[in-house]
């Protein structure tokens, strides 16, 4: 099976589209639609809803999708691995992370990294666990963080970081001056909230599930800094990692009367190539983990 004709394929069932994926791939629109057409000759069936202006795929085309982008992928790790082998390249990481480690964890780690690995190229998409799950499966990211207590079926896990989730108010908040917080406290309080998505939400959503109290959010936001705004300015509590608001004496982090802890690893896909460049990466995160771990742990 020709690798570019499935690239064609994979490009036209994302973008539904002959001209948008031809653009995309910059070949010509019929080389593109002659190849589809001989791939669907080729298996005896029809793969894309053919309409004016939009195509779809099919129910056989939605079968064979995923398909393809496991033949591509496992082409793209094979001559990823000959490469290292042939030392025709110094390596790439391309890794997925949520935005408050991203922003408040990650980056003396990166920095670190490249300072170590100069020749090695960095490339770091911020996104939702759950997104960034997505992207991993699919190719598009090579290590990604993720909630370990869910691991889905296609990828393997290291284990890197257990950090506390804390409630987050100003310091003249009334709850500011206990020493931890209970989850009725917390959901008689108006609430800003990352948006669904996130693991920060997501296991916050499971306790407010388990307690069937209904909360009042007035903010969902992913943006950290509005986030540390509007709690500072009055106008709700939230929860966040320690480490978010360490530099801030305007406001204060109190533990949860019953501790929850998040887990947190390193995933990759279970069937593809982790080359060295990825390798060391995952070696050296784990590593900067145990030599220094978050406060709050």
């Amino acid at each position: 099976m020709n690798p570019k004709v499935l690239r064609y394929f994979v490009a036209v069932a994302e973008l539904n589209s002959f001209t948008a994926a031809a653009e995309k791939l910059h070949v010509a629109q019929p080389a593109v639609s002659m190849a589809i057409q001989k791939l669907e000759q080729g298996f005896g069936l029809q793969l894309f809803h053919r309409q004016e202006r939009r195509v779809s795929l099919t129910d056989e085309g939605k079968a064979f999708l995923p398909h393809a982008r496991r033949i591509l992928q496992a082409q793209a790790d094979a001559e990823l691995a000959m490469a290292e082998l042939s030392g025709l390249q110094s390596g790439e990481v391309k890794v997925g992370i949520p935005g408050m480690l991203g922003s408040y964890y990650f980056p003396p780690l990166l920095m670190a990294f490249r300072h170590l690995y100069p020749r090695l190229q960095l490339s770091v998409m911020e996104s939702g666990t759950r997104k960034l799950q997505q992207m991993l499966l699919s190719g598009e990211l090579d290590i990604a963080v993720i909630v370990a207590d869910k691991l889905p079926d296609g990828l393997e896990a290291c284990h890197f970081l257990r950090a506390q989730m804390m409630v987050v108010m100003p310091e003249d908040h009334p709850l500011a001056s206990e020493e931890s917080i209970t989850l009725d406290a917390l959901l008689a309080e108006e609430l800003v909230l990352f948006k669904e998505g996130y693991f920060h939400r997501e296991v916050l959503d499971k306790l407010i599930a388990d307690s069937q109290i209904t909360p009042r959010i007035g903010f969902e936001t992913n943006l950290i800094p509005l986030i540390k705004q509007i709690v500072r300015q009055g106008f709700g509590i939230s929860t966040l990692l320690e480490m978010v608001i360490s530099d801030d004496p305007t406001l204060v982090a109190r533990p949860f009367r019953e501790p929850v802890w998040l887990d947190l690893s390193l995933a990759w896909r279970r069937e593809g190539y982790i080359s060295r460049a990825n390798r060391s990466f995952i070696d050296f995160i784990v590593q900067q983990a145990q030599l220094n771990p978050p406060q709050s742990q």
